[in-house]
């Protein structure tokens, strides 16, 4: 039976992360191909060589394409060692192990992973700035870091905005956050909302003010620099490690803000 490529993938990430017994050590394409296929089938419940479990002429073609993803990825990257340095030897780098340790509490590998991740922790996020989101993941993955970065700073900046908003669609705070809204540069607006946030503390539940600081005014000021740093030719690099923290710390930022529209909206 043929699969998609997303299941191959998630096949094959859950065995480079330790989660799914390979069939042999994971050191050789061949050796990581048949153990996909090792997985498909005990997960069938079909018995037969393990050596040799099935997968058919489809199942093979994608996960070639998968194999060589995961080495543009910089996941994986060819060569064992010294002795055995090239194809079909391979190994997983640093930048791997750090996605598949999920040392940072959310463990995604592609757009799907990714959006699903955020569609669980945040429910009602706005169309617009998921599109930015799925952007900035697919950006990331085909290693167009620049611009992930700027795409992510949208998305950041587009939540903010949502934020505003939601102070004036209630006449208990309307008013009070009025001078933020008006602000005409993002920065200013930013930065005015901060201030009469801290003004109005006491009047926001103690489960939202837990890491506020960090959680919102922390991570926008990184998102931000990040974002200026690459829309404007400053020649400055971004790592693919950095993009990939910029892409995490999203999702607390996220939740943050949607819980403070929330109070923003129904607060009597």
């Amino acid at each position: 039976m043929a699969h998609s490529y997303e299941e191959i993938r998630k096949i094959a990430i859950e065995l480079l992360a330790g989660h799914e017994n390979p069939t042999y050590s994971l050191t050789q394409y061949e050796h990581f191909r048949l153990s996909v296929g090792g997985v498909f089938a005990r997960r069938a419940g079909i018995d037969g060589d393990p050596q040799y479990p099935p997968l058919d002429r489809e199942d093979n073609e994608i996960f070639l394409e998968v194999f060589w993803d995961l080495f543009r990825q910089g996941i994986i990257t060819l060569g064992l060692n010294n002795n055995s340095p090239n194809f079909p030897w391979f190994r997983v780098t640093s930048f791997g192990k750090k996605i598949l340790e999920n040392q940072s509490g959310y463990f995604f590998h592609d757009v799907s992973s990714y959006e699903n991740i955020i569609k669980s922790e945040i429910p009602s996020i706005n169309e617009v700035t998921l599109f930015y989101l799925k952007e900035a993941m697919q950006a990331f993955r085909s290693g167009c870091l620049l611009s992930a970065t700027v795409m992510l700073g949208v998305a950041t900046e587009h939540t903010f905005e949502l934020l505003l908003e939601s102070t004036q669609e209630n006449a208990m705070w309307k008013d009070k956050f009025s001078g933020a809204v008006n602000e005409k540069w993002a920065l200013r607006r930013i930065n005015k909302f901060k201030e009469i946030l801290e003004s109005n503390i006491g009047s926001i539940p103690k489960e939202i003010k837990e890491d506020l600081d960090t959680n919102f005014a922390g991570i926008i000021s990184v998102i931000r620099n990040f974002r200026n740093e690459s829309g404007h030719p400053t020649g400055k690099v971004v790592s693919r490690e950095q993009v990939f923290v910029l892409l995490q710390l999203f999702i607390p930022y996220c939740k943050k803000l949607y819980a403070l529209m929330d109070f923003f909206r129904t607060t009597d």
